[in-house]
């Protein structure tokens, strides 16, 4: 009876077909007509279209389960003269799966059934498409969910979090430990009694979640999640569909989008946006890639000797500069947008990519909502096969109004190279990374008082704004900050570095990332001193690298209140993000810490101090002058003030208190390892 259904099928075609063209290169393809969705769902039919230009045949397979078992039905697709294959299922078809088959005469692996590249639904382990109606996914209320207000872009402070180093350790308290659902979970506590979860991130004040990648990924089997294993996910199987591991039921197709989507709503509904992480760079291998699978060729950029390019590290890397593949990833992202309600995207290894596309995705955005936040990487693992002048690179950034990049220079000023975890920067008292630093605290503009001749890795200012700069010191692809500080900085007795000196410079450090006009970016745990053992790259360690212990809050709530109390701060000061380089320029100016302002306790060289002022009440802030002093000396300093005022510290010492912590005129004292904020 199955052979003869595709017999049916395949007489029905003869004499319909468009002939097949033939093409000099992939680059003669033709581009896909209306969008690029591969299934559209109705009771009464369903309709399939695949883009595979160079196809000789492509077969749809429908299937009962998703994964094993025999097609219950098949159909051969017609070709249609944009280059795509079509066909349709009369019937409510709803809770079946499907593959395409390609037979292609270019592919160089074994031709393998396939969702297609725009899967929106599958099954276990994402081998098979789903049909559903995506309207039966939505959690009660959905319709009315809208993304919290925020006035501009530089309002944002993003949190970046993994959902299983979040909420897998015991002591988060969460139910759904390791899931989409942790995150919609309020009243959650460590044994201590204090807020985890989504209340913690409440307490906290941040005003976006960046989640790393959350689209269906292959390292993890999903038929075996009882084994534990860990990813971070930056390897894409389908794009458009969450991950069924942080699923209560990977099987079920429509559970794993319905509790992503609560997630969405309960951090809507707690007043924060989010981020997704997204990595249409590479794939998570090239042979069984849907890519591979539906245009062999065309999705991947090979070099001269036809061999693949590699410039993330991974294997290979996408080609965004062609038509479709540029058509793929705008359709991705608006799909995230309206079905999912995503506020925000960060690129993966984004210089792979090219300028065009970005700025597209930019412009398409802004009319959508120009407050959706876009950054991403500036760089990329290797060097991509893309001429230099394309790439999406931090020097590019000025080509790219409205996107952002990581900030290496400060980060590594901050707390010191990439390359080497054991050497420090300003934080262990190395001179010399002022410069970088001034540059990353007004947001990568072009600024007269920053000399560009030391600043690292820029030799000029590349961004058009200061909200373009992500300011940070750490993030998911490094050690935690602990684990660095410890690694680089010099013990003054003992075989590392004390814990109350580990909390100073922590407080330190984040008060430059929070202080800067740049957008700033904190790293899950990092405020309650979270360490990975010393770990660079956990990408597949063990929850007992990974997992957040939530009993590190207590004992180090100090820090979490300072996190806490300067988000609160930069918040309510307008000041600390301007959003405009013309008034950057305008009102931050940065003082002199020469031997002539700045007495020192036993050193007099102006090495690891930095300061700043924000004048003429930048921003229309309250406040007429507000003073930013940065001392990473194991020495106390005291520094001159700018003004003959009565000033008033609201940071001093480790703590946040905007009723104030003293009154000061004409030099204040800055403690060791410290930050000082004061206000006239």
């Amino acid at each position: 009876m199955k052979k003869l259904i595709v017999l049916m099928a395949a007489v029905a075609l003869i004499g319909c077909e468009v002939s097949k063209p033939h093409y000099e290169s992939v680059n003669d393809y033709p581009v896909k007509s209306g969008s690029v969705q591969e299934v559209v769902y109705t009771p009464a039919r369903t309709q399939f279209s695949l883009w595979s230009p160079n196809a000789d045949s492509v077969r749809l397979s429908l299937y009962d389960a998703g994964e094993g078992g025999e097609p219950v039905y098949t159909q051969w697709l017609k070709r249609q003269k944009d280059g795509s294959w079509q066909g349709e299922v009369t019937g409510d078809w709803q809770g079946k799966f499907y593959t395409f088959r390609v037979w292609d005469p270019t592919m160089q692996y074994e031709a393998e059934e396939t969702p297609g590249i725009f899967a929106t639904a599958v099954g276990v382990n994402g081998r098979r498409g789903a049909i559903i109606d995506m309207r039966s996914t939505n959690p009660e209320g959905w319709s009315s969910d809208r993304r919290p207000a925020m006035e501009k872009v530089a309002d944002a402070i993003i949190y970046e979090l993994h959902h299983r180093d979040y909420s897998i350790h015991p002591s988060s308290g969460v139910e759904h430990r390791g899931k989409f659902l942790a995150l919609t979970e309020h009243g959650t506590q460590s044994p201590e009694g204090l807020a985890t979860g989504i209340d913690h991130l409440v307490e906290l004040g941040v005003t976006h979640v960046q989640i790393l990648p959350s689209y269906d990924y292959g390292s993890i089997d999903e038929t075996r999640l009882a084994d534990n294993r860990y990813n971070w996910g930056y390897d894409p199987v389908n794009y458009n569909v969450p991950e069924g591991g942080y699923s209560t039921d990977p099987y079920d197709p429509a559970s794993r989008i319905r509790e992503f989507k609560q997630m969405i709503q309960a951090l809507h509904n707690a007043g924060i946006r989010v981020v997704l992480d997204v990595v249409y760079n590479h794939t998570y291998d090239v042979a069984h890639a849907n890519f591979t699978q539906t245009a062999p060729g065309y999705f991947y950029r090979t070099r001269e000797d036809g061999s693949l390019g590699n410039a993330s590290g991974c294997g290979n890397e996408t080609a965004s500069e062609r038509p479709m593949m540029r058509k793929f990833m705008m359709e991705s992202v608006r799909w995230w947008v309206e079905e999912y309600h995503i506020d925000g995207f960060r690129f993966d290894l984004m210089a792979i990519h090219d300028v065009p596309t970005m700025n597209a995705i930019r412009e398409m955005l802004n009319e959508i909502d120009p407050t959706i936040l876009l950054y991403g990487e500036g760089w990329a693992a290797e060097t991509p096969q893309l001429d230099e002048a394309l790439r999406p690179i931090k020097a590019n950034c000025t080509d790219m109004p409205g996107i952002g990049a990581f900030s290496d220079e400060l980060r590594d000023a901050l707390r010191g190279p990439f390359y080497d975890d054991h050497v420090g920067a300003f934080l262990a008292g190395q001179p010399g990374n002022e410069q970088s630093i001034r540059f990353g605290i007004v947001g990568a503009i072009d600024h007269p008082q920053v000399d560009m001749t030391k600043v690292n890795y820029s030799q000029q200012p590349w961004a058009l704004q200061p909200t373009q700069l992500i300011s940070y010191v750490s993030c998911h692809d490094d050690m935690m900050l602990t684990d660095r500080l410890r690694a680089s900085v010099k013990p003054l007795r003992g075989k590392q570095i004390a814990d109350d000196e580990l909390t100073r410079l922590d407080m330190l450090a984040q008060t430059v990332v929070l202080t800067s006009q740049g957008l700033p970016f904190l790293w899950n745990g990092e405020e309650i001193m979270r360490d990975k053992k010393g770990v660079h790259n956990s990408y597949c360690s063990p929850d007992s690298i990974n997992a957040i212990d939530w009993s590190l809050k207590a004992r180090n709530r100090r820090l979490c209140d300072y996190y806490a109390g300067l988000i609160a701060l930069r918040k309510a000061h307008p000041a600390f993000r301007l959003g405009d380089a013309e008034l950057v320029r305008d009102h931050l100016e940065f003082l002199d810490v020469s031997t002539d302002n700045v007495a020192r306790d036993g050193k007099v060289t102006p090495d690891c101090v930095l300061a700043f002022r924000l004048k003429n009440h930048a921003g229309d802030d309250e406040w007429e002058d507000i003073v930013v002093l940065f001392n990473a000396n194991r020495q106390a300093v005291q520094l001159d003030l700018p003004t003959d005022a009565n000033y008033t510290a609201v940071v001093l010492d480790g703590k946040v208190n905007v009723e104030g912590l003293g009154n000061y005129k004409d030099h204040v004292r800055v403690p060791a390892q410290s930050a000082v904020i004061l206000h006239n």
